[in-house]
């Protein structure tokens, strides 16, 4: 194919391995306020959506979150990423394959800026996306609405044809494909909804030593 010209990675999931750990955070504060769940039914059915998004769906089955749930949330994250986190293994080839084609690349995340900085800053890649962080709280929709993609990709300077989402979720690929972008679904992840990102229209790989040569660049 030939390569794009914007590279719009997701963050948790696509860069930093912080799902587990998020998710399983997120069944903790919702059992909480009376919402009996499971990390299995979380990670299917919210990730990847904002937490405001996620409180709306949540409060739309009858439970009352709280004024305080989407604060709370983040201020819990310093203690749950405390100990650290990890990149998602051989991100950082694709990274440098990006680079080194010279294409434009940034981040598009459900998550505000001040978690990127915790998790990015973490793992040391940070250093590379420092200035084209794009939260959904920038966009009056997160996904799977298309907001947050169209945001980027305009601030970036790039039509959608040009722009390319690297994602994780089914939210996220829904979110892509409506924003008319090509979306290469991850699911290297054992937890990973194969099926549903195939549904969403995503283009799946399980292994990120392989996107570099899905993108045009190996």
């Amino acid at each position: 194919m030939p390569q794009p010209e914007l590279v719009i990675f997701d963050c948790d999931g696509v860069l930093v391995d912080t799902e587990t750990i998020g998710n399983n955070h997120l069944v903790k504060m919702l059992a909480e306020r009376g919402f009996e769940t499971t990390f299995a039914e979380v990670r299917k059915s919210y990730c990847g959506m904002p937490m405001r998004a996620v409180k709306e769906k949540v409060e739309a089955q009858g439970f009352q979150l709280g004024d305080d749930f989407v604060q709370r949330w983040y201020d819990a994250i310093p203690v749950m990423f405390e100990n650290g986190v990890e990149p998602i293994p051989h991100i950082e080839e694709v990274i440098g394959a990006v680079r080194s084609a010279g294409l434009r690349y940034c981040v598009a995340s459900s998550a505000n800026v001040e978690k990127m900085h915790v998790t990015l800053g973490k793992t040391g890649l940070i250093r590379y996306f420092e200035d084209v962080l794009y939260s959904a709280s920038m966009v009056p929709r997160g996904k799977p609405f298309p907001d947050l993609f169209l945001h980027a990709a305009r601030e970036m300077g790039f039509a959608p044809a040009q722009s390319v989402v690297i994602e994780d979720s089914v939210a996220g690929t829904h979110a892509g494909i409506a924003a008319g972008m090509k979306v290469y679904s991850y699911c290297g992840d054992e937890h990973a909804d194969r099926e549903g990102l195939a549904e969403a229209g995503g283009i799946l790989f399980d292994d990120m030593r392989k996107l570099p040569s899905l993108l045009g660049l190996a």
